[in-house]
């Protein structure tokens, strides 16, 4: 018989989820309803569109006698001289970079898959009536079916890859065919990438010697030990994203972040957030904002006291952090001295790429997923952005791991990367649909205890980092809270993308970033205006950021103790929430 609960729902609420959460696992969690309702989308409107399909025909004619001029004009050349391209490859696409794709024939095959895209490209953009958000979903959907076929990822077809196994008589391709193996066995066996078992937490990454002095469901907060005689007075309290392990913070010595801060003067604090399980489904926002950030914040206040907390958020983290600022804003809690944000958005309008898994139906299918597991994998996450680069993190994998045999050597960064952790349930659903889908933080609906917050009640002088290439939180949509907030801003746009980006020690001469800030109240300044007037300076951009914490932190004293009464160790840092798989 059925319980009572069950008696009050109806058939569509006890049935339909199975439904969806079984659609869920088959197509890889990702919405065939979303996808197609784009396609037909896309199709009906250029069907009624004869004006744009002629015009299709019109480029795709051209572009079959500018190749046929191509082939004609290189085989008068000869194999020795150039020959004026059909079209030229965008500077950002490395995969016909080798000299050996100017070679005939395969000169010919690359040409003519860069006009194929760029067909494609005009076919998906400017169908009149089309939904943008449709418009960019099967504008990637056509770019992901082209680099299935590109000639790049096709043995017989890659110059690079029959050179290579000419030379080496074949064992190129007996080499990739173990490594192929051994990636095989390592998924089956749920075991992280070769090489990553050279970066273990605690022994190689995540080594900053300090102490856990607080742990609760949601996080266990580390106090790393002074290396200085004296330090600041003002803590530093760094808030990573929950989608990822903090110690992307405190790698290896020489990337460390947090370390790098230590060794400058600096009392640092930071949340290492649980991985959760099944158990940890009702865990929401408002769990990862009290007993996350606000309870760190009163242990700091405690072990610390009497002095003000500088905060500094990455990705996610630093969007939880915005939300608590303007919370102690409206609120009047000055607790806090600066805000600094890595990467991080609080307009979700904009959110690049990321935003084409992001829609109604794509979120009911994962809370459908989510209502059986508890909790969103890494893996599902992965994936996403794996799709996002696809060349750089599949086709390119592919191509110099099974087709050149050629390990790519693991670095401290890339085995973070594989080291995946879970969403609660309740808070993954909450953060889609509040920021993402619904942009409640930028729009001033989001709630904290009850009330909206404001971004713009912000006045806290703020440091914001952006990266050129990220993919995950471009640095437009960054940007943006120069609209919203009027604090004076420091904002620096640095080489890399969402995580090399960050992770961007002193050192090397091929890192750059611009650096420009706007005084509190200041009028606006359009991104591609900024770029124009930010001056542009050479290497990392964390001494910029250590020089701006120190102006605003008082003169040196004596280290603060580690823990308190009510604080007292629990063990040695990075803890144990870190280590949980």
């Amino acid at each position: 018989m059925p319980t009572p609960a069950n008696t009050s729902l109806s058939m569509a609420e006890r049935l339909d989820p199975t439904v969806h959460a079984a659609i869920a696992r088959s197509v890889a969690s990702l919405s065939h309803a979303s996808a197609l309702m784009a396609g037909s989308d896309w199709a009906l409107h250029l069907a009624a569109s004869p004006g744009k399909c002629m015009d299709l025909a019109h480029l795709a004619l051209r572009q079959g006698q500018e190749l046929a001029a191509y082939a004609q004009a290189r085989m008068a050349a000869g194999p020795d001289k150039e020959a004026r391209h059909a079209v030229a490859t965008p500077a950002q696409d490395r995969r016909f970079a080798d000299p050996a794709w100017q070679q005939w024939p395969f000169n010919l095959v690359h040409q003519s898959f860069v006009l194929t895209e760029q067909w494609w490209a005009a076919a998906t953009h400017g169908v009149w009536g089309v939904d943008k958000h449709h418009e960019d979903m099967v504008a990637f959907a056509a770019r992901q079916f082209l680099d299935v076929f590109s000639p790049g990822n096709q043995l017989a077809a890659n110059p690079v890859v029959l050179n290579r196994t000419l030379a080496q008589g074949g064992a190129n391709l007996a080499r990739g065919a173990l490594h192929l193996l051994d990636d095989a066995r390592r998924h089956a066996a749920g075991m992280p990438p070769a090489g990553a078992e050279n970066f273990v937490v605690g022994r190689d990454v995540g080594i900053t010697p300090g102490k856990v002095v607080l742990k609760n469901r949601v996080m266990e907060l580390i106090q790393y030990t002074p290396t200085t005689k004296a330090v600041h007075p003002e803590p530093i309290l760094i808030v990573p994203a929950w989608i990822m392990k903090y110690y992307i913070l405190d790698l290896s010595p020489h990337n460390s972040l947090i370390k790098y801060l230590v060794d400058q003067g600096h009392t640092v604090f930071c949340i290492s957030w649980i991985n959760p399980g099944a158990d940890d489904r009702d865990l929401g926002m408002d769990d990862y904002l009290d007993q996350g950030f606000h309870a760190a914040l009163h242990a700091i206040n405690t072990i610390v006291p009497q002095a003000k907390v500088h905060a500094a958020g990455y990705c996610l983290g630093g969007t939880l952090l915005a939300i608590a600022a303007a919370a102690m804003a409206r609120d009047g809690d000055e607790r806090l001295a600066s805000m600094t944000m890595f990467a991080a958005q609080t307009d979700f309008t904009e959110p690049g790429e990321l935003a084409l898994f992001i829609d109604n139906s794509q979120i009911s299918l994962l809370e459908a997923q989510m209502a059986e597991t508890g909790y969103l994998t890494g893996a599902q996450m992965a994936g996403a952005f794996q799709m996002l680069r696809s060349y750089d993190l599949l086709w390119s994998r592919l191509v110099n791991e099974y087709l050149l045999g050629e390990r790519a050597p693991m670095n401290d960064l890339m085995a973070w990367n594989a080291d995946a952790t879970r969403m609660p349930a309740k808070m993954h659903s909450q953060y889609l649909r509040r920021l993402f889908l619904n942009d409640d933080l930028s729009e001033g609906h989001y709630p904290v205890r009850g009330k909206p917050v404001s971004l713009g009640g912000i006045t806290l002088p703020t440091f914001m980092v952006g990266t050129v290439t990220d993919h995950v939180a471009p640095w437009r949509s960054v940007f943006k809270l120069h609209l919203m907030s009027p604090a004076e801003i420091t904002f620096a746009l640095t080489s890399g993308g969402h995580n090399a980006g960050i992770v961007n020690p002193p050192g090397n001469p091929r890192r750059h970033y611009q650096l420009l800030t706007r005084a509190a109240g200041g009028s606006y300044v359009a991104p591609d205006e900024w770029l124009q007037k930010a001056p542009e300076a050479q290497g990392s951009w964390w001494p910029a950021w250590l020089a701006w914490l120190q102006a605003r932190s008082g003169a040196p004293v004596k280290p603060p103790r580690t823990g308190a009464s009510a604080y007292k160790p629990v063990c040695d840092a990075p803890g144990r929430y870190v280590l949980e798989q």
